[in-house]
């Protein structure tokens, strides 16, 4: 049974009994009562409610022990609040009061006024007043949190989203008291733990009506903090990898919650979301041993290493999927290196070896992290590699001409045949001697098949630029980028543009922790892998599509040849620019075209025809649908959600520190790398009429001479 007290003020209107819910309220009304010579009626109403024992008694136990008896309750909250209400049970059970359906909210101090005289009182409500408002929230008293975080990001988000501000009076482990920021309104909120022992906060006391100015609202809002922006703009992060700008969240913050934030405050916000997203850079060192350790559990064969110091301080690491291992099998042996500059707190260099499959794609076989592109980083790097793949005289490694890498190369593989990337000699070329206009020639001679072929343009070069050849030949070597010369067999990879085009898929999460790099990576690598295997089930030609659209001009063109048999496996090709004696035993052809690619040329199709062989048995299985299929065969698992890990002790317990980085300069921190050598970026010219790129004041077509509404449409690049 609960008992309810109420009176009927003397007013001039008819009104539903007000309720007296606490002594603050009864103390109110006997203030009232001995002024006055009239009589109030009080009555008493009683209703059967139930109450939850616990909660009783929680509530009872929190206010001896969250310093509610200090003094500080009583004179705080001490605000006679009368109000026309009904009660009423809320989503807990509780018995709440609400204003009574219909009845004007009336203030104590008028009904305290009415109470004490027999005149009558016209009483202004709240409904009335365009200075009172709610603040929208869904909070009452007894609504329950976890935690007292939990509390302040719900008030937090309410008061942007309400365009008000509030500060806290009191604060402590059990007790958060807080308060409009201006001292004129009523609005406040007092929360308090259950139980001492717990983390859960109840709302106590809970005044949701405003009756602040204007005046006091400010842009700038103060609640609108760089955590609670970072926590309100995190889900935007969420599977992408970019995401947006600080001005995307100054954007977000203006439009979504009200807050003009400064671009700092942005940039902070955006830091936390990324924090709260992918995990700090700090925590990812912590984890690592564990991540690679589930890596290896749930993909067999995976090979990982992590170097630390004397310190436990990080160094390198290496990690190279069981997958990629087993398809290498399936890919011409020609693998690519090479390393790109990490954006994140603690930098460092990603490097990247990877192969190229029989479609032309990128088929990355090994990364690693090291603190810098150094003779020492790239031989731990290349010795773990060498683990992986091996060390045959069919392996070529193809690089940039980086001394840390030569010396590297030869230090580990002693078989292996190390190769130089064409376009960066190129770009050196360019650099050193200024001549541009030779670029055909040296490409000519770059992708050039026979050595008279070779040795034509080369003296082309000689006689115009004899620097530039001399260069070529003695300081660079024929051998190192020329096709022709190559002691190994590099196909038709003369460039290191596979390797750039993973540097250049991972732009975005460059500036991310390592351990949520290396998860951008396997998800790369496993929507790869699914999504070749469908096409690769998907083709009925007997060639990857790639190399059948290669084949299928060679065919044509082979019609019409005249074919003379010198041997059961020579014959003699003549009619078009070239003539051909092809091998079909040794898959041989003077041409050198199917020598060197492993894929029929116009001779050796015409020769197949004549000899009733089929072409497709000439061409190199690394071409053929099966191995196209049998490399992405298999399947490469994500490692979940930490919280489902099963990591052995011993390997929870390593220590992997961060390693020390220098102290970075003032300013914002550069996120693009230096152009190589030679290396020229094209930047676009911006009018100074309308204020776009890529063309001249002069050549301006815009109508108005002001800058204003002719925003560029493009940036420099």
């Amino acid at each position: 049974m609960d008992l309810v007290l109420s009176y009927s003020p003397p007013l001039n209107k008819k009104c539903s009994p007000l309720v007296l819910k606490d002594d603050e309220d009864v103390a109110a009304l006997l203030a009232a009562r001995s002024d006055s010579t009239c009589k109030i009626p009080l009555g008493v109403i009683v209703e059967r409610t139930e109450v939850c024992a616990y909660e009783k008694s929680s509530q009872d136990s929190s206010d001896d022990t969250d310093g509610s008896h200090d003094g500080f309750r009583d004179n705080y909250f001490d605000l006679p609040v009368f109000r026309n209400v009904e009660r009423t049970e809320n989503d807990n059970g509780a018995s709440v009061t609400q204003p009574a359906e219909g009845n004007p909210v009336v203030d104590p101090l008028l009904r305290l006024i009415g109470a004490a005289s027999d005149e009558p009182v016209n009483v202004p409500t709240t409904e009335a007043s365009d200075s009172s408002f709610r603040d929208g929230s869904d909070l009452h008293e007894g609504k329950y949190f976890n935690t007292k975080k939990d509390l302040k990001r719900k008030l937090s988000d309410i008061a942007m989203k309400g365009n008000f501000e509030f500060r806290t009076r009191k604060s402590n482990r059990s007790l958060w008291v807080i308060e409009c920021i201006d001292p004129n309104c009523s609005w406040r909120l007092r929360a308090s733990k259950i139980v001492p022992e717990s983390t859960k906060f109840v709302i106590r006391k809970y005044v949701g009506v405003h009756c602040c100015s204007l005046l006091n609202r400010n842009a700038n809002h103060r609640q609108a903090t760089y955590v609670v922006i970072g926590e309100q703009v995190a889900p935007q992060y969420v599977g992408v990898e970019k995401g947006p700008g600080p001005k995307g969240v100054q954007t977000f913050a203006r439009t979504k919650l009200g807050a003009q934030i400064s671009y700092y405050k942005a940039w902070r916000g955006r830091k936390h979301a990324h924090t709260l997203i992918r995990g700090s850079p700090e925590q990812s060192f912590h984890i690592l041993p564990s991540y690679f350790h589930m890596l290896e559990k749930l993909n067999p064969g995976t090979v990982t290493r992590i170097e630390v110091d004397g310190e436990s301080r990080f160094k390198y690491l290496f990690l190279a999927f069981g997958v990629a291992i087993r398809g290498f099998r399936y890919m011409r042996k020609v693998v690519g290196i090479d390393g790109t500059f990490l954006k994140g707190q603690y930098r460092g260099v990603l490097l990247v070896a990877t192969a190229q499959d029989g479609n032309g794609q990128c088929y990355p076989l090994a990364w690693g992290i090291v603190d810098s592109e150094n003779e020492d980083a790239w031989t731990w790097f290349l010795t773990q590699l060498k683990e992986v793949i091996g060390d045959t005289d069919e392996l070529a490694l193809i690089s940039d001409r980086a001394p840390s890498i030569k010396k590297a190369i030869s230090t580990v593989f002693e078989k292996a045949h190390h190769g130089a990337c064409a376009w960066h000699v190129a770009q050196n070329i360019k650099n050193k001697f200024k001549c541009a206009d030779i670029m055909g020639s040296y490409w000519s001679a770059v992708n050039a098949y026979r050595c008279e072929d070779f040795a034509g343009y080369m003296t082309e070069i000689s006689h115009r630029y004899p620097r530039v050849a001399e260069y070529l030949e003695n300081e660079v070597g024929f051998e190192k980028w020329s096709r022709c010369h190559y002691p190994g067999l590099r196909y038709n990879i003369t460039t290191t543009n596979m390797v750039e085009s993973l540097n250049s898929m991972l732009v975005n999460a460059r500036d991310f922790p390592y351990v949520a790099l290396l998860d951008v990576i396997q998800e790369k690598m496993s929507k790869w892998w699914n999504d070749r295997r469908i096409v690769a089930m998907a083709i009925t030609a007997p060639l990857t599509p790639s190399r059948e659209s290669e084949f299928r001009p060679r065919f044509a063109q082979s019609n019409g040849r005249h074919t003379l048999q010198l041997n059961p496996v020579t014959y003699h090709v003549k009619g078009g620019e070239l003539e051909g004696v092809v091998d079909i035993f040794n898959k041989t052809c003077t041409c050198k075209e199917f020598d060197i690619d492993k894929l029929p040329c116009v001779h050796a199709i015409a020769a197949a025809h004549h000899a009733q062989v089929s072409v497709y048995s000439l061409v190199s299985p690394y071409y053929t649908k099966e191995y196209y299929v049998l490399a992405y065969g298999e399947t490469i698992y994500p490692v979940g959600s930490q919280s489902q890990w099963d990591v052995p002790n011993e390997v929870a317990t390593r220590v992997v520190l961060p390693r020390e980085v220098k102290e970075r300069k003032r300013g914002r921190p550069k996120t693009s790398r230096f152009p190589s050598v030679g290396e020229f970026r094209k930047r676009k010219n911006r009018c100074g009429k309308c204020g776009a790129y890529g063309h001249y004041k002069k050549k301006c077509n815009s109508q108005t001479g002001s800058t204003e509404g002719n925003q560029p449409t493009d940036v420099p690049v």
